[in-house]
């Protein structure tokens, strides 16, 4: 008995050893990219933002809200409390465009799925949180991609000016997109201590680009980036806060362009729309929102007033549409948010993955395409309050996978 008991012990020793030194294999990947040390390290110290090792929101956030219980109780919930109706039932359509051929002198934005965005203004090609994979997770599984949302790959886009990346969360800063542009992104720009994830993955130095809030970089003559405040958090595995998260306004002569990436709702929206007197358009996280993790998403009832706080002319629903974190129906925050915007003195845009957004067409109209059934592309927004002559836009190469 006592020798069987020993044996039992030595093999779960072993399993026990070879399950930690795998672990810690594994966990060397570079996806998982590398905490800020040395000058990286430094720089962070002295930003008023930076408080006792680690980052702090402007206002009070608690990551974890109403009935949570922890971390554990959080990935327990995901797992086995599933909502069926989190992924949609059929393939979602996509339109993929030559988005080489686009005109560099039109004004355009692309919205890639999630928080990913392409534009084009006064000329320049900009990348905005590019997740072209179909896993936005440290292993497979654990955050797929809704089937047909994925029509882009890193090879279907001209060389980019400038790559924003607003934070290091996986659905945000995805390795094998961010290695494969390497060759062709000629600036990053990014928050304090993202940077490190970049010059582990081979980017030159010179193109790496760090700021803190209310940063305005001019990497060119007729284009300011300012890096802005979001109410969020940080961390790639086991660390959090050790990098910062952050906004992004584009602003030329002729436009200005908001983008919140993750953030909650907060006094920021507003002081940013009035330091900067307002936008022509804002993308806004206004989906993942649960009563589990109440003060780092907005709901689309609070995007639409952070969109009044801002000042926008067109508001532009991100977060949603290709990944499922939160507990609520994949097109609840779609319906939500048209109806949030009913008689809003800005103009509404919902396009599909891939439709081309014509900043100086006030005309352009757009689909309910996540409604179900055979009328998902005619259902029009003719009616809706900011233009009675919109029409739905010709969407040349759809796909219904």
């Amino acid at each position: 008995m006592k020798k069987w008991l020993r044996r039992t012990a030595l093999v779960l020793l072993l399993l026990g050893a070879t399950l930690a030194v795998g672990s810690y294999a594994y966990l060397q990947h570079p996806k998982f990219g590398a905490l800020p040390e040395g000058e990286s390290l430094r720089a962070i110290e002295i930003s008023p933002n930076y408080v006792d090792g680690e980052f702090r929101n402007l206002i009070d956030t608690p990551i974890r809200t109403g009935e949570s219980r922890g971390f554990v109780g959080i990935v327990m919930s995901m797992l086995f409390d599933r909502n069926p109706r989190l992924n949609p039932d059929t393939a979602l359509p996509s339109v993929r465009r030559d988005l080489k051929a686009l005109d560099p002198a039109q004004d355009v934005v692309v919205w890639l799925g999630h928080s990913s965005y392409f534009v084009q203004v006064a000329g320049h090609r900009i990348l905005i949180d590019p997740v072209f994979s179909t896993e936005a997770a440290p292993a497979p599984y654990l955050n797929t991609a809704f089937a047909g949302t994925t029509p882009y790959t890193a090879d279907d886009f001209p060389d980019i000016d400038y790559l924003l990346i607003t934070h290091d969360h996986w659905d945000h800063l995805d390795y094998p997109s961010i290695v494969t542009l390497r060759g062709r992104v000629r600036h990053v720009v990014t928050g304090l201590g993202v940077g490190d994830y970049f010059r582990r993955w081979g980017y030159p130095v010179e193109r790496i680009h760090e700021a803190d809030w209310n940063s305005v970089l001019e990497l060119a003559s007729d284009l300011r980036i300012h890096v802005l405040p979001a109410r969020h958090y940080s961390g790639r595995m086991f660390t959090r806060n050790k990098t910062l998260w952050v906004a992004f306004a584009v602003e030329t002569s002729q436009r200005k362009l908001y983008f919140s990436g993750d953030s909650g709702y907060g006094p920021h929206f507003r002081e940013i729309g009035e330091r900067l007197g307002g936008f022509d358009l804002v993308a806004l996280d206004m989906g993942q929102y649960d009563s589990r993790w109440a003060n780092v998403h907005m709901t689309p009832e609070q995007a639409a007033q952070a969109a009044l706080d801002l000042g926008t002319q067109i508001l532009l629903p991100g977060h949603s549409g290709r990944f499922s974190l939160a507990a609520h129906d994949w097109d609840e925050p779609f319906e939500r948010i048209v109806k949030a915007s009913e008689g809003q003195p800005y103009r509404l845009v919902v396009p599909l993955i891939g439709e081309v957004i014509r900043l100086d067409d006030e005309f352009q109209g757009f689909s309910h395409w996540w409604v179900s059934g055979s009328d998902r592309l005619t259902t029009c927004v003719e009616n809706a309050p900011w233009s009675p002559a919109l029409r739905v836009a010709s969407v040349p190469e759809l796909h219904w996978p």
